[in-house]
């Protein structure tokens, strides 16, 4: 069973010499810490088991990565041939070698989940269960906790982040259509985290989303959050995350400027935010060439609608032209 659901890694076989077993309450769950060998990179760790065991495509996998998918091919072509050349041994790790392997396992619990937070709910379910495995297997790990609890409390909003198809953002969702339960239990769960006084990313990217339950919203203490969350990290996405709370707390202008400090071009998220904070200080020109340039880079139908309403939203008030608008 082990060596069907892995074909993809094309590993050769390894004689067994650990004597320590681990006892896995999921069998996904042990195939995923079987691929996440210490002996590669931590990036080829997770986009390989992504790629044999995550349900994502190449192309997903680039774009977690912001990476071109041409880029990613290559990559995974290397790891592959390292796995097979240095005869890698492909085994389920004993339990103390489960904390080595632990940070690539969580990334790709957390990659998976992403990509089923963008509309394919099988994925997050997916997550959700592996993250509830890995708490069981792992119960004094607070980065394990943080995950739980920050896949919990995203997913909480997940029937609310769509009306009839559209995307709808934070601001404008219908709390009603919020669970509650899963709140309750993701704060049950960074409550846990925390408890453990270990704050690693997972953790404090639970503490974020914690406060996003909360209105009216402390930006201040967001924009704090992601602060720390970029000095973990060392992460553009993160600090393009804060420049959206430094907008929230002190206007868009000290917002902007951060985004332009960033960077970050041909990444969607960048051109859309850079857009709506220049949409927010009356420069509709500049701001309908930024949505412009982020609808280019939309892979999902849904997106690709808000997009085209916000472009239409700007250019209300202008002439629109293929060669944007103009006053």
């Amino acid at each position: 069973m082990l060596a069907e659901k892995t074909r993809l890694l094309e590993v050769p076989e390894a004689v067994e010499d650990e004597v320590e077993e681990t006892t896995f309450p999921d069998e996904r769950l042990e195939l995923i810490f079987t691929c996440c060998h210490p002996s590669l990179g931590l990036e080829a760790q997770v986009a390989l088991t992504l790629r044999a065991l995550g349900g994502l495509r190449t192309e997903e996998i680039a774009r977690a990565f912001l990476v071109p998918e041409e880029t990613m091919k290559r990559r995974l072509s290397r790891a592959k041939r390292k796995v097979r050349d240095a005869g890698i041994p492909f085994r389920v790790p004993a339990a103390h070698r489960l904390p080595e392997r632990l940070a690539a396992v969580l990334a790709v619990v957390y990659l998976i989940f992403n990509e089923g937070y963008g509309g394919r709910g099988d994925l997050a379910n997916e997550a959700l269960r592996l993250g509830a495995a890995l708490a069981e297997l792992m119960p004094d790990e607070a980065e394990v906790h943080g995950l739980v609890a920050l896949m919990l409390l995203d997913d909480a909003r997940r029937d609310a982040r769509f009306d009839d198809g559209d995307l709808v953002l934070l601001a404008d969702q219908d709390r009603m259509r919020w669970d509650t339960a899963k709140i309750a239990r993701g704060r049950e769960s960074l409550d846990r985290a925390l408890a453990l006084h270990a704050a690693g990313p997972y953790v404090v990217q639970a503490a974020i989303a914690s406060l996003h339950m909360d209105e009216p919203h402390d930006w201040q203490e967001i924009a704090a959050l992601y602060g720390e969350l970029a000095r973990l990290t060392g992460s553009p996405v993160v600090e393009l995350n804060r420049a959206i709370a430094v907008a929230e707390a002190e206007g868009p202008e000290a917002g902007l400027a951060l985004v332009d400090r960033v960077g970050l071009d041909g990444y969607q998220y960048f051109h859309s935010t850079r857009a709506d904070l220049l949409r927010r200080l009356d420069r509709a020109e500049e701001a309908s060439t930024e949505y412009a340039r982020a609808l280019e880079l939309a892979h999902s139908e849904h997106e690709r609608r808000f997009l085209k309403r916000r472009i239409a939203e700007v250019c209300a008030k202008v002439i629109w032209n293929e060669g944007g608008c103009w006053r």
